[in-house]
């Protein structure tokens, strides 16, 4: 080994045929770093020095790419830097020595360097090494921001898409001075893969490779340990399967083979695999046979000839490993990152393609990538108002996880809610992070069944930890340029025609989910594969196909070109009765409806559903009248709807007819989860009450009444598929249920019980309504079913106030306020309490949950309160109105309540913050009787439809 003093610039690095190793004695400028390696090094005096490390070393090139001399050695006595040609050698360079120069060739012949030899017959390379940076600081750069929304693409490759204009959307690069720490620490290079074989496909699927990849520690969110790639030969576009067992590999396989062939009109020729287990297993080797599909086997312990996959495999992985460690998240989330990779790396270049991208190769269409921002970002979404309830923060705070492909916009994590979404309307901070560190002991995690994409897969399951948001800077960048896709849901609900009605809009919208409410305690099955596994989940999917099949609800047939079938999933609830027992088990098949398009496969949506109002004056007056209230259920009521559009849906998942598994189904009637679905339906049933003499309300359109020349009276009430009904003359329920089970599919459930999650006995004394198995499961969920009762819901004189900073998790505390919300149906005891508590949802501190915990206090000592409707021969209306003037302390503004009796017992109820500041409590005393008498008038004119006219003027009383 030959030294010279002239040459001790710490930039310089010495090639010498004689060193073993690479080596150096600058410890700064590692990247990595291994110092339990140990050992000396001898020279050619037979003295030694120590070895105190072994490690990658960063290096800038003249393009201003960055690259790694890896395995040196660190030697603190060593005053030069060597690199040893004999290790450049094994790993596959090129050298040679002609005309006074040392030349160094990759192993694809691309020059690396080549050195002047000096005149005392040294080869000296002058070097520049680099520093990582933190890219938190330089984000704001046009350049760096594009590196970090593409996955952390080298720079030469964004120039490439941008100059040979390749892609849509991107600015002109330059590449920086700066490198990017994330890419150093996760994009080490190994020694490289022999020179790809020369041989390539001429069109779409006649060559696929294909690699499993793992296992992957930890495991994903979704409790997968390996990811499986496929690759198109010819257009380079890369598909990804997530897995738990590489057993799952033929199914996959047999997905994939269906999808690409269905697109892209071609047959797969052959396959190109290692001889792993799994891709040698008997019955994927005869299903290739069956197919003509030629299997290509690299030799055992070759991955090298498998080349395509392994280095697909190695490109996604760095790009996963860069964008998780550039935003500090879990490694948990590697399939995410794998994901989006893959999203990614379809619109990046590569060297098998000129200036075309993969995916439009495969797809003849150039991508736009104006929507691409940087994984892990902070997002916040708009939620539909058809998503929320009034009071309701009108959006949440995500994280950036990818993009939707069949599910068309951003796929967004919430840590909060630990549930993957997707949504178009998001307006990004990207120089953001969430906190992962500073998490909080949360519930266990929900499985929350997602839809999947298939040019990435999807994962569902989410992280076990709850977290809290990091803020990065003080001046968020926020972006709102759109999709380049169509809206996968609209942000305003369509409406329908609306008489008087209009005058009571303002009513609580709570009652629309009100079903959804029910939902919350039970723990079924989310997913096909899940429910397949218990025989009475089984049943009950076959209970559904035999309904469908009978109302010839679709036929199979082949899906024309210019068609899109929909996708289908199963839903599983538990069906239990008042006591809480469990009645059936119901599957229900649903159509993935947020893929239609207005316009293509759906107009009108709108459908009525009887107000809780009016379900408990209808009570009321039975039990006046001493009349008993009997209940329906429609069996699969959504498929006796109708459909005007021409709609095609996949055939269902483990019910797929064998021999036709290209066919799809085209509807003839409607499906649950169809936009029009609950229109369809309730033009169905309305066209047949009408038919058989049923009049409409005006004033509500899910009443009807068939009245007789006898005086007979029978009175039906809608809410979706659950009918209840009430009259005179018991003969006409026998003919109504009669005529009712010829028309449609019923279960008679006889008197009514169980409604809506409202318990209801019928006895002598009158009709009683309660929810004490559900105010129950509230106090247990909530930890409170030992709680000390207290007397009254709201302590006297309490004062809040919102908080900017609040303490309580806002999860926590919606999902409380929710669940008393429902319990406000039989409860008007508690609906100020509740109403007050709704107002400090988005940022709620200790004292707004104290509040909320002192109403499950009251509901403790009340389990069992409820509202008894008795017999009077009084049916006058009387209202009783009410303000709370300026006593919220944020707004000042005053809170309106009213509710109505008829005969004894009252029957609607509304606590509401007034819209406006009044100056005094008189004026807010009118602002209170205003809303009550609108809501007055509407209940006098279905009083007078039901044929209880109130002939006097309704007193309202008012406080003075």
């Amino acid at each position: 080994m030959a030294h010279n003093s002239t040459y001790q610039n710490q930039d310089v690095w010495f090639l010498d045929s004689g060193a073993s190793n690479h080596m150096t004695g600058r410890k700064d400028l590692f990247t990595e770093l291994d110092e339990k390696v140990h050992g000396e090094i001898s020279f050619g005096d037979l003295s030694k020095i120590p070895v105190q490390g072994r490690g990658d070393v960063m290096i800038k090139q003249k393009n201003g790419d960055h690259a790694f001399i890896s395995n040196v050695y660190y030697v603190p006595d060593m005053k030069t830097n060597i690199l040893s040609l004999g290790q450049l050698l094994e790993k596959g360079y090129h050298i040679s020595l002609q005309n006074m120069q040392l030349t160094i060739t990759d192993a694809r012949g691309k020059l690396v360097t080549r050195v002047q030899m000096t005149k005392n017959r040294m080869f000296p390379l002058a070097i520049h090494h680099d520093t990582p940076k933190c890219l938190t600081a330089i984000i704001n750069n046009k350049d760096w921001l594009w590196h970090l929304r593409y996955g952390h693409l080298n720079f030469e490759s964004l120039k490439q898409l941008g100059s040979k204009k390749m892609v849509k959307g991107l600015p002109n690069i330059h590449h920086p001075n700066e490198m990017c720490e994330s890419c150093v620490l996760s994009k080490q290079h190994r020694n490289s893969f022999g020179k790809e074989a020369n041989w390539r496909a001429t069109m779409p699927l006649e060559l696929v490779h294909t690699d499993v990849c793992g296992p992957l520690t930890p495991v994903s969110n979704g409790q997968n340990q390996y990811f499986l790639t496929f690759i198109d030969d010819y257009s380079r576009k890369t598909w990804v399967y997530f897995l738990k067992r590489k057993s799952e590999v033929f199914g996959y396989f047999k997905e994939f083979r269906t999808l690409v062939e269905k697109q892209i009109g071609y047959h797969i020729k052959a396959l190109r695999s290692d001889q792993g287990g799994e891709y040698t297993a008997g019955a994927f080797q005869e299903f290739l046979k069956q197919q003509g599909i030629r299997h290509q086997f690299t030799p055992a312990y070759t991955p090298q000839l498998n080349g395509v996959a392994e280095r697909k495999n190695r490109t996604i992985l760095n790009m996963a490993r860069s964008m998780l460690k550039d935003k500090n998240m879990p490694k948990s989330f590697w399939a995410e990152a794998v994901l989006c990779a893959v999203y990614l790396q379809n619109r990046c270049p590569t060297n098998s393609l000129d200036t075309k991208t993969p995916h439009e190769a495969w797809s003849t269409h150039k991508p736009s990538v104006s929507h691409l921002r940087v994984f892990g970002s902070i997002a916040y979404i708009k939620v539909p108002e058809a998503r929320r309830t009034k009071l309701e923060d009108k959006g949440e705070k995500c994280i950036l996880v990818g993009y939707g492909d069949r599910t068309m916009g951003y796929r967004l994590y919430n840590p909060t809610t630990k549930k993957v979404i997707f949504s178009r309307d998001v307006i990004f901070e990207e120089n953001e992070s969430w906190n992962w560190d500073q998490t909080k002991a949360s519930r266990s995690a929900e499985l929350i069944p997602e839809e999947e994409t298939r040019e990435v897969a999807t994962e569902t399951q989410t992280p076990r930890d709850q977290q809290t948001p990091q803020r990065g800077s003080p001046s968020p960048q926020r972006y709102d340029t759109p999709l380049p896709i169509d809206r996968d849901f609209s942000d305003m609900r369509p409406r329908g025609t609306r008489s008087l009605e209009d005058l009571y809009e303002y009513t609580e919208q709570m009652e629309e989910d009100l079903a959804l409410y029910c939902l919350l305690m039970t723990s079924d099955p989310v997913s096909f594969e899940e429910a397949n596994q218990e025989g009475k989940w089984r049943s009950a999917m076959d209970d559904e196909i035999r309904s469908i099949e009978k109302n010839k609800t679709w036929e199979l047939t082949n899906l024309p070109k210019d068609r899109k079938a929909i996708g289908v999933k199963w839903v599983y609830k538990t069906k239990r009765n008042a006591k809480g027992e469990v009645q059936r088990y119901k599957a229900r098949l649903v159509a993935k409806g947020y893929k239609q398009k207005e316009g293509v496969d759906y107009g009108e949506v709108f459908a009525p559903v009887a107000r809780l109002e009016t379900i408990r004056l209808l009570i009321s007056l039975a039990a006046q009248k001493s009349w008993k209230i009997y209940q329906l259920d429609v069996k699969s009521a959504f498929l006796n709807g109708f459909l005007e559009e021409e709609i095609y849906v996949e055939q269902p998942p483990g019910y797929v007819k064998k021999g036709k598994e290209d066919k799809v189904c085209r509807l003839k009637k409607a499906l649950y989860g169809l936009k029009q679905a609950p229109r369809a339906w309730n033009m169905r049933i309305d066209d047949y009450f009408q038919k058989n003499r049923f009049e409409k309300c005006s004033y509500e359109h899910a009443l009807y009444m068939k009245k007789e020349i006898d005086g007979s009276l029978l009175y039906a009430c809608l809410y979706v598929d659950d009918l209840i009904f009430t009259g005179n003359n018991p003969a006409m329920f026998e003919d109504f249920k009669r005529r009712m089970v010829k028309e449609f599919e019923m279960t008679d459930i006889g008197l009514m019980v169980h409604f809506l999650g409202i318990e209801v006995v019928q006895s002598k004394k009158g009709i009683f309504i309660s929810q004490s198995i559900y105010a129950k499961e509230i106090l247990k969920r909530f930890g409170m079913e030992k709680c000390n009762p207290v007397t009254t819901p709201v302590e006297t004189g309490l004062e809040l106030r919102k908080n900017e900073r609040g303490d309580v998790d806002p999860t926590y505390f919606k999902s409380l306020v929710g669940s008393l919300r429902y319990l406000t149906c039989t409860r008007p005891d508690i609906l100020y309490g509740v109403g007050l508590v709704s107002r400090y949802m988005e940022t709620p501190d200790q004292s707004h949950l104290n509040a909320a915990k002192r109403i499950l206090r009251y509901i403790k000592g009340t389990l069992n309160d409820g509202i008894l409707y008795t017999r009077c021969e009084d049916c006058r209306l009387i209202g009783y109105s009410d303000s709370d003037w300026g006593r919220d302390l944020d707004e000042r503004k005053s809170t309106t309540g009213f509710t109505y009796f008829m005969g004894d017992t009252a029957f609607t109820w509304s606590s509401k913050k007034q819209a406006i500041v009044t100056l005094s409590s008189c004026e807010a005393e009118y602002v209170a009787a205003c809303s009550a008498v609108c809501h007055g008038i509407w209940i006098r004119n279905v009083l007078q439809y039901l044929g209880f006219p109130q002939v006097n003027p309704t007193k309202v009383y008012i406080d003075n």
